[in-house]
């Protein structure tokens, strides 16, 4: 695997990848397809050795033969040149990470009938992975530590069967016990009082040395440069179950008794903690007040800054209302880099230790999906309207290519033009949306539209090189992909436009996009559909059940009856908060449930979603498609077998978007 290599500066980072792919295609061009989406190839998690001369990274992708994705690790020069492949192409392995001297590339993988995830090392010149630990319940994460000579596991506690020689009663059912108040989890399903805790392992022991304890969870945890400290992440309130927070802590690693000690203040959600160079201070995002995740109750969260001295945290940027994270000091200590949500970008942005001298190292119509640093060496992983993600180097305000994943396959492709536009909505509130002209576009020519809505709802639509969008636009579909009021990315206040006001202004933002549209000559209003999934899903059902406007409908993984998913999915906590207890605000719970306004949908629709899906069940879509069956109005659900709220065997999705263009071409293209 060869790939080009590419300079440009980083202001004109769009153009240059846009006329990087131009020299690459031919005189004939080609539209989007179904099979070149589940072809593509998805690269994530840049690594750099400690010398500065290699990149590791994971590639995805889809085998639909074996109907299972799976993730290769490859390796290659920083300078740019040849990608090694490190793992095997039949099997899958994750979290590249480098031993501090240099030698071993280590990873986690699970290898061989029955087993589970384990680290494995793998020496950086060849030869066969080498298995490091032999954790009977299998390994979450790991860390070196800095001298090499210990790793800092994550490890969930076992269950009883765990514990026993004997193999056959580890997948024996048995009933599920519940005393807890957050009893379920998507992916995970009834959860019981088995935690995840911090371990010392060093390789050749026997076993690894516990070193966090209790009924908490304990998470992303950092080596200190010293090595003799770890910080982490933890709920270690009275009961974490009724808590939306959590602090940073430090535990001693060789104190015999793994002495404690809290970080940060009880003011939210604490997280993402990184070492200073000299183990002094502590970086970390701060939530400053209850952090529900996606829910639009979920503050700003900035970046900040705790001294190991006892001196209290500093809020390094206070005065910048756009969300932060991934914080990663310079070799140097005196800055730190960080991602940045703002108005549908993702920049990369630094900012002294002093909380001065602010300023946006990458910056322009793109998404910064992670970067890594060594030293001077800084390696982005980004993606564009047009182009998915690919790593590039970046040094003195210019950007080198380092991978062209998809390159070759999407060479004779045409894209969409994508243009980001604000307009007023009804209130006069300002929103922006992104529009995607279909494949072929002519001016002055109005095309078949599907609204797309963002899950969330505190997320937002980004420079993005977006499947649905792609393959709707090679389908002769304009999209539209507005950022309503609950979209990250805008300020508090705006994130915060739909707490406990579900389908008001969110609304009337996402159909004042459409009428910007209309208003510009692209749309046809005779000819518009309107979908999405999760919180995508729930708006569209506002909207159907407020608008007649529109001719097909996809909603999936959606709400209908919200007292409903009290206790049945895993929100209870982030209800209480933003709706109040049903039975003491029944009105109010009323009132944001789309089900007791089914009758007044026209619109044809299709109802999605995964069996098992405990982030928003399927009994929703259930009850909305029995409910429209029942009125007699155009409608379809469809059920993935053992499927959670992300979709995740290729042959579904697959099936999911054909089932998309199919249900949209019927309402939207038949006369």
């Amino acid at each position: 695997m060869r790939f080009r290599s590419f300079r440009f500066p980083v202001i004109a980072l769009c153009f240059g990848v846009l006329a990087m792919t131009a020299q690459a295609q031919p005189s004939t061009q080609r539209v989007m397809t179904i099979d070149d989406l589940m072809a593509m190839e998805r690269v994530r998690d840049p690594q750099i050795s400690p010398d500065g001369r290699w990149i590791a990274y994971t590639v995805n992708q889809k085998d639909l033969e074996e109907d299972k994705s799976r993730t290769r690790i490859w390796m290659m020069p920083s300078e740019g040149g040849e990608a090694i492949p490190m793992t095997a192409a039949n099997s899958s392995a994750s979290r590249p990470r480098w031993s501090p001297d240099n030698k071993y590339l280590t990873f986690t993988a699970s290898r061989g009938e029955n087993s589970r995830t384990q680290v494995w090392s793998l020496n950086r010149l060849g030869g066969e992975a080498m298995q490091v630990t032999n954790v009977k319940q299998g390994v979450g994460d790991f860390a070196w530590s800095p001298d090499g000579s210990r790793l800092l596991l994550t490890i969930t506690d076992p269950r009883p069967a765990d514990l026993t020689e004997d193999q056959g009663d580890d997948d024996k059912p048995l009933p599920y016990v519940i005393d807890r108040m957050q009893f379920k989890q998507d992916n995970q399903g009834y959860l019981d009082r088995r935690r995840d805790h911090l371990y010392v392992y060093t390789p050749g022991d026997d076993a690894p040395v516990q070193i966090t304890f209790g009924d908490y969870d304990d998470e992303d945890p950092v080596w200190s440069p010293d090595g003799k400290s770890v910080a982490f992440v933890s709920d270690r309130s009275e009961d974490p179950d009724l808590y939306y927070g959590s602090n940073i802590w430090v535990v001693d690693v060789d104190d015999d008794n793994h002495r404690l000690t809290k970080v940060t203040e009880d003011s939210g959600r604490e997280r993402s903690p990184t070492w200073s160079p000299d183990g002094k201070s502590i970086a970390y995002i701060s939530s400053l007040g209850p952090d529900v995740g996606g829910s639009a109750l979920t503050p700003t969260r900035r970046l900040a800054l705790a001294r190991l001295d006892g001196e209290k945290r500093q809020i390094l940027t206070p005065n910048l209302d756009r969300n932060l994270s991934n914080p990663q000091f310079s070799d140097d200590g005196r800055r730190i880099s960080f991602r940045l949500e703002d108005e549908g970008q993702v920049h990369l942005a630094s900012i002294g230790t002093d909380g001065k001298s602010f300023r946006r190292d990458l910056e322009g119509p793109v998404t910064v999906n992670d970067f890594a640093r060594r030293g001077e060496k800084v390696v982005v992983l980004v993606e564009s309207a047009e182009q998915p993600s690919n790593l590039f180097s970046l040094s003195d305000g210019y950007l080198s290519t380092l991978t062209s994943a998809n390159a070759e396959l999407l060479a004779d492709v045409s894209r969409p033009q994508v243009e980001k536009r604000a307009f007023a909505s009804a209130d006069g509130t300002e929103v922006e949306a992104f529009y995607v002209k279909p494949v072929g576009y002519e001016e002055g020519k109005r095309y078949p539209t599907i609204l797309w809505l963002h899950g969330g709802p505190a997320s937002q639509f980004s420079f993005t090189y977006r499947d649905t969008a792609q393959l709707f636009a090679a389908n002769g579909y304009a999209v539209i992909m507005p950022n309503p009021r609950g979209s990250v990315g805008y300020g508090e206040d705006f994130a915060k436009g739909t707490v406990a006001a579900w389908g008001e202004k969110d609304v009337e933002d996402v159909l004042a996009a459409v009428d910007h549209g209309i208003e510009i000559g692209l749309v046809d209003g005779d000819r518009m559909g309107v979908g999405g999934w999760s919180y995508g899903g729930i708006l569209t059902n506002y909207v159907i059940t407020q608008s007649t406007r529109f001719k097909a409908a996809s909603s999936g993984a959606s709400l209908g009856l919200v007292p409903a998913n009290y206790g049945h999915d895993h929100y209870q906590l982030m209800y209480e908060l933003e709706f109040g207890l049903p039975w003491e605000n029944r009105e109010r719970w009323d009132a944001l449930s789309p089900f007791w306004k089914v009758e007044n949908i026209t619109t044809p629709t299709l109802w999605m979603g995964g069996e098992v899906d405990w982030n928003v069940p399927i009994i929703n879509s259930e009850q909305m498609y029995i409910a429209m069956k029942r009125l007699g109005v155009d409608t379809q659900l469809v059920v993935y077998p053992d499927e959670h709220h992300g979709i995740r065997r290729p042959s579904f999705i697959k099936d999911r978007y054909q089932r998309w263009l199919a249900w949209f071409d019927e309402y939207l293209k038949t006369p």
